[in-house]
């Protein structure tokens, strides 16, 4: 490369980006994902390489390898992704996440309603990784019950919301963690513990805020927690048994194995319990006329790789115990792919490092850089309107500037978290927040002044970085 384009030049297919983004999901809805974003960031990789080109600033070669690069630096997290949803579809048939789900319910109060939905969506949330799946599931049934106990649809919903991203943030099951850490370039559980600094005081906060709104109110009793558990009871065996496959992926996690390494082992555990205690599920999904063991590992096999959908007879639920998994997970792998190939490309030719050093001029120190960072990724969320893009251009665009300044990547992954993941539901136009809005019922911008998990956590890091000793090194 021999010299850097201008700054307007430079943002011309960020610029289209947006606009392209903007389109598909005037056109596409929640349904974005699916490969209208993927052909977006094909398009403007299109046209910053043919800038590039034009200006001779780069040759074809220089981009292949950095696009080897990009690529190779996420393969990990693409594997990890698989065996997420592998993860996911063994936990759920094998009756682990009903079970945390069914004795999770029982804590329930009318008077701790807010509290404890917001803290059932959390639990839910991290044993799922999947914000979406713990809203358009759990999340309805509680808010049908917040709605008959009396209270405002938006905080019913802002509980709801702020426990089911705090899982998405925090899970190490929750494919924007992985890929925070992923592009980041930070160990997994490195950046998860990380976070909890972050984390755990904001959780804390939303949790006080919502148990003194809910001791405000002497609800009455309702009849959709029975229904629930009685749901859950018909279609799963539920016992706290099950229970102590949670508590050994725990314990595999405190030894700090290797991700990879505890997901496939968790896996396992989960296809063993649904064999041993979920027989007839397994039949029912195996769906072909075998008998004994070949019809059981049939059933195994495909909730471990793909899709499963199960009659409970209260559709309401019947998406709770759907799964998705390993294919499940190919659109958000391919979209990482298109991301890696956008980002190389704005590597490669500079224009990243032009408009870095712009924002690099608002940088007075770690704080400033720390919000700067998170104001990027609340930003992002609201021109491009989507979180996967957020972290991932987030990432790319200050890592070299944290390497520069002596600061630890997991710094880095954790701004991008606290910004990018967790605000993304607050944008009406974002695929989250529009997502939410349709399967709650409940308008963005009624529901966002509830969130408080979600506005926090961005001035909690603002915070955290205030109290880093490390000075920046210019």
């Amino acid at each position: 490369m021999n010299r850097l384009l201008p700054l307007w030049l430079s943002c011309v297919p960020l610029v289209l980006l947006v606009a392209l983004i903007s389109i598909v999901v005037s056109i596409f809805g929640d349904e974005t994902l699916a490969g209208a974003s993927q052909i977006s960031l094909i398009v403007a990789t299109a046209v910053c390489l043919s800038i590039g080109l034009l200006r001779k600033v780069i040759t074809w070669a220089d981009f292949e390898k950095a696009l080897a690069d990009k690529i190779g630096g996420v393969s990990g997290g693409i594997i990890i992704l698989l065996l997420i949803g592998a993860l996911g579809g063994s936990w759920m048939v094998g009756g682990i996440v009903p079970t945390l789900i069914y004795y999770g319910m029982q804590i329930m109060s009318p008077q701790w309603f807010l509290v404890s939905a917001c803290a059932i969506c959390a639990l839910v949330s991290v044993i799922t990784g999947s914000s979406w799946t713990t809203i358009a599931t759990i999340g309805i049934a509680l808010m049908g019950i917040g709605q008959a106990l009396g209270f405002h649809e938006g905080w019913a919903a802002g509980a709801i919301i702020s426990g089911a991203y705090f899982g998405d943030k925090i899970s190490p099951l929750s494919d924007t963690t992985v890929l925070a850490s992923s592009t980041v370039g930070t160990p997994l559980f490195t950046h998860i513990r990380y976070m909890l600094y972050t984390t755990v005081p904001t959780f804390l906060i939303t949790l006080l805020i919502f148990t003194f709104e809910g001791l405000w109110h002497e609800p009455a009793a309702s009849e959709h927690v029975t229904m629930v558990q009685h749901t859950l009871q018909q279609t799963f065996f539920i016992s706290p048994w099950l229970l102590v496959v949670p508590l050994l992926t725990g314990v595999l996690i405190a030894m700090r194995l290797p991700s990879m390494v505890v997901l496939f082992l968790a896996t396992l555990m989960g296809a063993l319990t649904a064999a041993f205690t979920q027989g007839t599920l397994l039949d029912e999904i195996a769906g072909a006329d075998l008998e004994g063991f070949s019809q059981r590992l049939r059933g195994a096999l495909i909730v471990v790789y793909g899709k499963t959908n199960l009659d409970t007879g209260v559709p309401e639920l019947n998406d709770l115990f759907a799964t998705r998994g390993m294919a499940g997970m190919l659109d958000t792998i391919w979209l990482i792919i298109c991301a890696m190939l956008f980002g190389a490309a704005m590597t490669v030719t500079g224009m990243l490092e032009t408009i870095m050093q712009a924002l690099i001029r608002l940088v007075r120190g770690v704080v400033s850089l720390v919000a700067t960072t998170a104001f990027t990724g609340v930003f992002l969320n609201v021109v491009s309107a989507d979180q996967y893009l957020s972290i991932i251009l987030s990432a790319t665009m200050f890592g070299p500037t944290y390497k520069r300044y002596g600061l630890e990547p997991r710094l880095l992954s954790r701004t991008c978290e606290d910004s990018a993941t967790v605000t993304s539901v607050l944008i009406p136009w974002n695929t989250c927040g529009m997502t939410q809005s349709h399967v709650l019922g409940v308008s963005t911008l009624v529901y966002a002044p509830f969130c408080f998990f979600c506005y926090l956590s961005p001035l909690m890091t603002i915070l955290a970085a205030t109290l880093i000793p490390k000075k920046v090194r210019r």
